[in-house]
């Protein structure tokens, strides 16, 4: 069509701009929501606006070392 190669068209990456915004807010989910894990923080961030992936949710959720506490069984 324009003479260029499909190859040279390729879609411009896109900079991590809001990645400290997304990380902070990821980080005070799970501190208010303890027991959340990464995938309800992601059902929780796409409520409140942000347009994000759970595979991004999960790579910074492990990245910041964040864990869901274990449940500790029933004495009784």
């Amino acid at each position: 069509m324009l003479g260029q190669h499909r190859s040279t068209q390729r879609k411009v990456p896109r900079g991590a701009d809001d990645e400290q915004a997304l990380t902070e807010d990821i980080i005070a989910l799970a501190k208010e929501y303890g027991r959340y894990g990464y995938r309800r923080v992601t059902a929780l961030l796409c409520h409140a606006g942000w347009t994000v992936n759970h595979k991004r949710v999960e790579r910074i959720w492990r990245r910041e070392g964040l864990k869901v506490p274990l449940r500790q069984p029933k004495r009784g």
